[in-house]
């Protein structure tokens, strides 16, 4: 085996694309509300960059002093004002003053002026609360960090009466749960990871700590080690007569609903999850009403307990765009959402500081490599405004039975038909309508939605997924509890409604919409 090194020429094409182009195109596939922290970032970092107010003017502090900039200034030729102000920043500032002598009568001018000050203090202090500036309102009502579900646990672990070596185990526990509770855990691996200080654990030990933590914690359930053990606990805390957990109600049938309920969790689960009520009711010998009074008592049970403690918050949505219907002109008019968003230009003074020679030459050239910044960003941003809403006018224009009929009138819309139309790549399109929302006479909806495949029916006509979809779930809607449409029986009611697709397709969107097979909907 021998190893050379040789040269030779080849011919190619490639495609490279320049930072600012990569720049562009995130710009113009950010929401609006990335777009506005990316404007904001560059207004920290970039000094040529400045926002215009709406009169045109760019943005300048306010004075220091809490004076008008632009105010008229007012001369008392008496002076008395002067003087006054002149005796209060004495009296502020006792120190610039010190070791002169005070005058006849100074002493008590001093606590008069003090006097004074003090009540016109008290004034201001609160004339502010009253007016309190509405960013620091903002910053008062804004939500704290909500504590985690193991900082929650702790805390109701560290009141709880329990014994003292039971305590270090419990928190052992509570830290290996998981995000919804459970114990997934072996206690035998848990035992193994255990900290080097607390070795050797028996696993009888943590059995005790288990059992503390499961009775002593709130809400019931939390720390099981499966569904069934989730579901007893809570069972067990409804038994309880001071359990807040209970509710109020017939005691001879809540026992009897929770005797059902505790009998359904313990031997017949897997049967329950697969709606077998009449092989319940065949192998237990209760009626399919008392299965029912049971499953109705369960129903107040979760599966996943811990969720309680952790509320997540739902993100806000900001649609990027909003429809509206014109009477007048019967069509619907689409705009840009941004009023939100800051207005940019370039500063005057640092671009004639770029082109001036007295500046010396790096400090030029760094303006100039923050200028060319600027300027890019704001072209980009405009030409965000203007691909966006050019997308979107097509779709309102396309999909206008959308906006009359609702989603069953959804026609087939590609990326590429819209791109062809507007002159621009389907790649163009797709960023542009990423995690983008429409504000719509019917509702939120997201962008990328009126893209979307599909097919004709009986009479020619095109007709989306999403539409097959809806219809799908309206034959679902209209069944009989008693006797629901299988996945065969589907296929013949969308036949009906022009709509011809395979059992297999059924199936699939049935997935997608959630819903489950027809022996998991029957109603017994």
């Amino acid at each position: 085996m021998r190893f050379e090194t040789s040269q030779h020429m080849r011919l190619g094409q490639t495609m490279k694309l320049a930072p600012r182009m990569i720049q562009s195109m995130e710009i113009l596939q950010m929401p609006l509300v990335e777009l506005q922290e990316r404007i904001e970032q560059e207004l920290e970092s970039n000094a040529t960059l400045e926002l215009v107010e709406a009169d045109g003017e760019p943005t300048a502090p306010a004075p220091s002093d809490g004076s008008a900039s632009n105010g008229e200034l007012k001369v008392d030729e008496s002076g008395e004002q002067d003087f006054a102000r002149l005796d209060d920043f004495v009296s502020e500032n006792p120190e610039i003053t010190e070791g002169d002598e005070p005058t006849p009568g100074h002493e008590e001018r001093g606590e008069e002026r003090r006097d004074a000050g003090l009540e016109a203090l008290s004034t201001m202090r609160v004339r502010g609360d009253a007016d309190r500036d509405a960013k620091h309102e903002a910053m008062a009502a804004a939500p704290s960090r909500s504590a985690s579900l193991g900082e929650q646990l702790m805390g109701q672990w560290g009141v709880a009466d329990v014994e003292q070596p039971l305590r270090p185990l419990g928190e052992l526990l509570i830290q290996s749960l998981d995000n919804d509770g459970y114990l997934r855990t072996p206690l035998e691996t848990v035992a193994d990871h255990a900290p080097e200080r607390m070795k050797p654990i028996a696993v009888a030990d943590l059995e005790r700590a288990l059992a503390a933590v499961q009775l002593l914690l709130e809400p019931p359930g939390v720390a099981a080690r499966d569904a069934r053990e989730c579901l007893l606990l809570q069972l067990d805390a409804l038994e309880d007569d001071d359990h807040p957990f209970r509710r109020q109600g017939d005691d001879a049938e809540h026992g009897r609903a929770l005797r059902v309920a505790r009998e359904l969790v313990e031997h017949h689960l897997d049967d329950l999850m697969q709606n077998r009520l009449p092989r319940i009711s065949e192998r237990t010998g209760l009626t399919i009403e008392d299965i029912k009074a049971g499953l109705g008592l369960m129903r107040r049970l979760s599966l996943a307990p811990a969720r309680r403690l952790v509320e997540e918050a739902p993100e806000p949505i900001i649609p990027d765009a909003i429809v509206e219907f014109d009477e007048d002109q019967d069509r619907y008019i689409a705009y840009l959402n941004d009023r939100t968003l800051p207005s940019l230009r370039i500063n005057r003074e640092y671009a004639l500081m770029s082109k001036d020679r007295v500046v010396p030459r790096h400090d030029r050239e760094f303006l100039k490599t923050n200028l060319s910044n600027a300027q890019f960003l704001i072209d980009a941003v405009e030409q965000r405004k203007r691909t966006l809403l050019r997308v979107i006018e097509v779709v309102v224009q396309e999909q206008r039975d959308y906006f009359d009929l609702g989603p069953q009138a959804l026609k087939p819309l590609p990326m590429t038909a819209v791109g062809e139309r507007l002159g621009i790549h389907v790649a163009t399109v797709s960023r542009a309508v990423a995690e983008k929302f429409l504000e719509t006479p019917r509702g939120i909806v997201p962008l990328r939605r009126f893209f979307t495949g599909g097919t004709q029916n009986e009479a020619g006509e095109d007709v989306s997924w999403d539409a097959i979809k809806a219809a799908l779930r309206e034959c679902i809607d209209a069944e009989d509890p008693a006797a629901p449409l299988s996945d065969d029986a589907l296929v013949e009611e969308l036949k009906k409604r022009g709509l011809e697709i395979a059992r297999r397709t059924v199936a699939k969107y049935r997935g997608q919409l959630g819903i489950a097979p027809a022996r998991l909907r029957k109603k017994f």
